[in-house]
């Protein structure tokens, strides 16, 4: 489908002038359209060395209000950024509803560029492609406009490109050695290009191989593209019938792995403080050697309200480095966090190696609390499952120690301590009208706990179910289960 050929198309300057007006105006009209839909658009402009990316780039600025426009250019990765998953830094640059970002160089550039070189396999840059398949996928699934150009030129125009470049003082930047080495490679460039573009080429984030020869017909083919593609996304927004959220599921009776917990469970305080202090001592060590490898570490939350998550946070806190872990405590979305990918203020978050985060609560409020009331369709929460295991996945390769707990008590248990809550003054903010409507839902909420664990627990990030209505027991587990899950990550990477 994307072998690229030869190419040659032309379009004179007479005609591209009595184009751009009417071009001009519409795009800026869809513009518009887009920005009051709240729809994101990201546009990657790719190709090859001396095609005109930079003047499309500078030719997007012109044409499109720049109030509403994101430029990312990534180049080498910074060591803030190598200190982090491979996808961290273009989650950062992903655009909000109803802004325009483009995407100059994108995260094809990096896996293309080491299979050229021979720093990979084909069978490396074949999984690089499939993680930016499921990546774009994720973005057009949460409602994205993927809009993915290439820019081709022969051999031949490349290097005359590269000599008039050279031959004007005035260009706006020189030809480099590197530049020339590319040219002399451009044979395997055009070859792995057509490779990642016959590869990552979906529905629903398609390639448009546009011919650069010509630089007007380039520009004009591009502007003309970006209108269609702009103006059927519109079209079909205004079709699509809103479908309300479906009814919260029902429970049905069935026995479900939290009844599998023995919840009799306890500890002795005698015994907790020894076990406690022993715990935190050995995560004291772990924590310590982990920030010298470095190896990251992110502890997810959840459970039951009242099921004694904050107490566990606070003894495994006790036992860090300050200066090395954070608490992110996780609530209703704010405006900036709901404009965009659900899962975007999740990484916005992530530690660099060597460093801990603390999530009380998490991206499983997708498929909980968000599936239960409502706030997300089936069709979202369920696909969620998918990309949350990819996204602890990636974490989890790039040496992140991932550890995630359920905090289970019983139902009279939550009522006990809801109503000790109430009676302790220093404890009344613990507890609001919106515990007693959640609690009401347990059932719904039971089954729904019982098909994420079911979903979600894998052999690189597995679900630790805590049984929890006796509050020492369940902090000296937690405690245990992180240090044996860093000693096991020291043992794989020594």
């Amino acid at each position: 489908m994307f072998e690229i050929a030869e190419l040659g198309s032309k379009l004179s300057k007479a005609d591209f002038d009595r184009e751009e007006p009417t071009l001009r105006t519409e795009l800026l009209r869809l513009q518009r359209g887009i920005t009051q839909a709240k729809v994101p658009v990201l546009i990657l402009i790719h190709g090859l060395d001396g095609a005109g990316r930079g003047d499309v780039l500078n030719l997007l600025h012109e044409w499109l209000d720049a109030r509403f426009l994101l430029t990312f250019a990534p180049g080498e990765p910074t060591e803030e950024e190598r200190q982090r998953p491979e996808y961290w830094r273009y989650w950062m640059h992903l655009p909000a509803r109803g802004q325009v970002a483009i995407c100059f160089g994108s995260w094809y550039s990096a896996p293309m560029r080491a299979r050229v070189y021979r720093d990979c396999s084909e069978a490396q840059l074949d999984a690089a492609l499939a993680r930016t398949k499921a990546f774009e996928q994720a973005l057009v699934d949460d409602g994205t406009l993927v809009i993915k150009f290439w820019l081709h030129i022969t051999k031949k125009q490349q290097k005359k490109r590269f000599e008039r470049i050279e031959r004007n003082p005035d260009a706006p930047w020189p030809v480099t050695k590197q530049d020339w080495k590319h040219h002399r490679l451009y044979s395997e460039f055009r070859r792995v290009a057509s490779r990642a573009l016959r590869q990552t080429s979906t529905a629903d984030a398609p390639w448009t191989l546009i011919e650069a020869g010509n630089a007007r017909y380039r520009d004009i083919t591009i502007v003309r593209h970006l209108i269609e593609r702009m103006s059927r996304r519109l079209h079909a927004d205004e079709q699509a019938k809103a479908v309300p959220p479906g009814p919260a599921p029902a429970a049905n009776g069935t026995r479900t792995v939290l009844d599998t917990l023995d919840l009799s469970l306890t500890l002795e305080k005698s015994v907790y403080e020894e076990q406690l202090t022993q715990a935190q001592a050995r995560l004291n060590r772990l924590a310590r050697k982990a920030f010298r490898k470095p190896l990251g570490a992110i502890l997810v939350f959840e459970g039951w309200d009242a099921a004694g998550k904050g107490g566990a946070i606070r003894r495994v806190a006790h036992a860090l480095d300050a200066r090395n872990y954070r608490i992110i405590p996780i609530a209703a979305p704010t405006d900036e966090e709901h404009a965009h990918h659900y899962l975007w203020r999740f990484w916005r978050h992530l530690p660099r190696l060597g460093r801990t985060t603390i999530y009380d609560r998490s991206w499983y409020g997708r498929v909980l609390v968000e599936r239960i009331e409502g706030f997300a369709s089936e069709p979202e929460w369920r696909r969620a499952y998918h990309e949350i295991n990819d996204f602890e996945e990636a974490l989890v390769e790039f040496g992140i120690v991932l550890c995630k707990f359920w905090i289970h008590i019983s139902e009279d248990e939550q009522l006990r301590r809801f109503q000790e809550r109430e009676s302790k003054p220093w404890k009344q903010h613990k507890i609001t009208a919106e515990d007693y409507r959640n609690r009401e839902k347990w059932p719904q909420y039971e089954a729904a706990v019982a098909d994420m664990i079911g979903q979600t627990s894998t052999e690189y990030a597995p679900w630790t179910l805590v049984e929890g209505n006796d509050k020492r027991f369940a902090r000296v587990k937690v405690l245990r289960t992180v240090c044996e899950r860093m000693e096991e990550a020291f043992h794989r990477r020594p």
